[in-house]
């Protein structure tokens, strides 16, 4: 039963990270794709806390809280750069 939750629970994750990818893709302004990086990186998260529960390895877990941390990083990075730049609409 718990194996059956994981695997639906993974296949939900992709395809919100699919759903993702397209908007990240088409995404009409800068401040978009910014929303969309943000949420694919915590469905990355997700997926690796997912995989880490579901077979029973702290590595994975311990590599989602590193990865965590530079997504924010990277995406304070982001900010700052587009903090002054016009968004083309």
């Amino acid at each position: 039963m718990t194996n059956f939750i994981f695997l639906g629970m993974k296949y939900f994750l992709v395809l919100f990270a699919t759903i993702t990818i397209i908007r990240l893709l088409i995404g009409p302004t800068s401040s978009d794709r910014l929303v969309a990086m943000s949420i694919l990186s915590s469905i990355t998260l997700a997926l690796l806390v997912l995989w880490g529960v579901s077979t029973k390895r702290v590595l994975y877990l311990d590599v989602a809280l590193i990865y965590d941390i530079f997504g924010f990083l990277g995406f304070l990075a982001i900010t700052r750069f587009l903090k002054n730049k016009k968004d083309d609409i």
